[in-house]
Parts: C-alpha cells; structure tokens; sequence
C-alpha cells in the first residue's frame, strides 16, 4: 500500500475537532481514497502550532518511512509570529528538497495559505506570492486558499474563528480533492 503522508500545522492536526482522527482533513481525504478504491493510506503528521521552521527540523523523522504522495501545509503560523514572508518561502522550499531528495519520484502538492485583504501595505500580496510561487518551481499540485469558502464564515469555524469545524473540513476537503486525486494515479 502506498502512504499519502500530511505534513502540515494545526489546520492538518485537526485542532478542537471532537474526533480529529475522523473528522481532520487527512481523515476526510483517507475516506474519498477508500470510496474510490485506491490503495493509499494517509499519514497525519500536523502539529498545532508548527511553524516552516518547526517543520523543517522535524522533517526527517518523517521521511524516513516510505512516501509516494506529500501533501504540504504550513506557514499560517509564521505570519501570526511575524516571520517575514521570504523565510517562509526559504524553509518551504527546504523541506520540499528534503523530501524530492529522499524520494526522487514523490507526487507533490502545496497548500497555499492567504492573508485578510485589509491588512495594509505590501505583506498580503507578498506572502501570498510565496506559496504560488514554491508550487510553480517545483511543479507541485496547488491549492492557492486552503481554507476558501470557509475562512470568515462563523458557521464553519470553531469560536476561535480560526480553526475549521468538522463541517468547515468537510468543505475544504471536498474542495482541495481534486487537486490530490490526480496524484493517486499509478
């Protein structure tokens, strides 16, 4: 069976979830993998809280169990701690070299992350650039919003307004799917 492994943040975790290891967007998509009758198996590796940087240094002990498709999910975390957007983009790329070294024929995709339209100057568009672009250089299967349709809509989120309910996942899984899919095929 091949591994789907979710490198991610508290948005892959599953954070307030009252069964994340049902209800967390790895658990949703690891349910559209057994209704299409794929041999995959996902592997949730989100932390709450986790910045690139954490990722980055926790990378490895990942890799070294077999990975065939890795889905990226970080960085929301680091414009909340004000990490200027181009060590983001820095470590993103870190890691995704670690993983294209360790597995040459790994299937890539990125989750991209945005930041509200009212926060003022350049930060907005320049850390929305970063996802798009480590996407584009590593022709990697991207979802430019991770959260859209979900992000700002009370109903979906939990009182923190932060994090996705288990109805906000299952939005954002149905959206972010066809993006993974494709990656499943042999």
């Amino acid at each position: 069976m091949k591994s789907i492994l979710f490198f991610g943040d508290s948005l892959t975790a599953g954070y307030g979830l009252r069964n994340a290891t049902e209800e967390s967007f790895p658990a949703l998509i690891q349910q559209k993998v057994n209704a299409a009758q794929l041999k995959y198996k996902v592997v949730n590796a989100g932390v709450s809280g986790d910045t690139t940087t954490g990722g980055l240094n926790r990378i490895d002990y990942w890799l070294s169990q077999p990975v065939d498709v890795f889905i990226l999910e970080l960085g929301a975390n680091d414009i909340l701690r004000g990490i200027p957007p181009q060590n983001t983009a820095k470590n993103l790329q870190a890691i995704v070299d670690k993983v294209k070294s360790r597995y040459p024929a790994v299937k890539l995709a990125l989750m991209g992350m945005e930041l509200p339209a009212f926060i003022p100057g350049q930060l907005v568009a320049n850390f929305r650039a970063i996802f798009r672009q480590v996407a584009e250089t590593n022709q990697m299967a991207f979802v430019p919003f991770f959260l859209q349709g979900v992000a700002g809509q009370l109903h979906l989120n939990l009182p923190d307004r932060v994090h996705p309910t288990a109805g906000g996942y299952k939005i954002i899984a149905d959206t972010v799917w066809p993006v993974i899919k494709p990656l499943l095929k042999d």
